[in-house]
């Protein structure tokens, strides 16, 4: 592959990033060919030094704040006319509802799988915390009054520590699975906006 193919096919891919990150990832890729040429590989051999399109595009979307995309996608591309203005204003009352409505519903379904998350790790602490006080209570117990009692509330003591190996690594698990999904999630409506805005 040639440095032009290589530029555009990622210019292809990047199609829908503002036009300034656009330019400034295609002049950072060709100076990276240029220098490995310098550096004496052949086009071919500096082309495949600088990496998987499909990757490097993978990557680039992930790196670009959405805050740029959203503000690039919401800027006009044009003067809005008078009708455009007036009826902008005539409706907000009812866009502006739906759309904070429609955000609220997103963020408590956010902070409820939070709320999950933390409540697991609530029920971590409380077997822990519940495994060492009874472990304690019992021996106590089994000291001073009733050995039966005593070792049985020792045992309860064990079998909650032990519960609370198992609680620790499904909480561990569920945190790390809600991270991936927050990113995988946050990837996604990135990916639609630069989808919608190559799409125009």
């Amino acid at each position: 592959m040639t440095k032009n193919e290589f530029l555009d096919a990622l210019r292809k891919n990047l199609k829908g990033l503002p036009e300034s990150e656009l330019e400034e990832r295609l002049n950072f890729y060709s100076e990276i060919i240029d220098d490995r040429m310098e550096e004496g590989l052949s086009e071919d051999e500096a082309v495949a030094a600088a990496g998987n399109v499909d990757e490097i595009t993978a990557q680039i979307f992930k790196d670009v704040p959405f805050i740029k995309i959203a503000k690039e996608k919401i800027k006009p591309k044009r003067r809005l006319t008078g009708w455009e203005i007036a009826l902008l204003t005539i409706g907000s009352p009812l866009w502006i509802s739906l759309l904070v409505s429609a955000l609220a519903g997103i963020f408590s379904v956010y902070v409820s799988l939070w709320a999950v998350i933390i409540s697991l790790w609530s029920v971590f602490v409380s077997f822990i915390v519940s495994g060492v006080a009874v472990c304690i209570a019992g021996t106590v117990f089994a000291i001073f009054t009733n050995n039966a009692a005593g070792l049985f509330m020792i045992g309860s003591g064990l079998v909650l520590a032990g519960l609370s190996v198992f609680v620790f690594f499904g909480c561990k698990a569920a945190t790390k699975g809600l991270i991936i999904l927050t990113k995988k999630t946050a990837l996604a409506v990135k990916k639609c906006f630069i989808k919608k805005e190559a799409a125009e």
